[in-house]
């Protein structure tokens, strides 16, 4: 399965994927596919550092080009408040998002 169908995936069960980004092993809720300067991007709330829950929960922007070793789970998650979906930087660029 190649990186975007999985990602598809992930978004459309509300499913976590694991992967190593920038060399740090993660767990990610993907809430939106989306391109930004002609590359693909999601938006996810991490849930995992090393394993570990981080400091603080926030919506990051992570480049598809640096996800890897990159694999579905079977643990759900729901929508974060932290996600916009209508937020003007997904507006024409929003590939496939997360819904209700």
């Amino acid at each position: 399965m190649s990186t975007n169908q999985l990602l598809l995936e992930a978004i459309a069960l509300k499913k976590c994927v694991t992967a190593v980004y920038n060399g740090v092993a993660m767990k990610l809720a993907p809430h939106v596919l989306y391109t930004k300067n002609n590359a693909l991007f999601i938006d996810a709330i991490t849930l995992e550092k090393h394993g570990e829950p981080p400091r603080e929960k926030k919506l990051g922007a992570f480049h598809l080009q640096g996800l890897n070793d990159l694999q579905i789970t079977d643990s759900h998650f729901e929508i974060d408040e932290l996600f916009e979906p209508e937020a003007e930087k997904y507006e024409g660029a929003a590939l496939f998002k997360i819904s209700a």
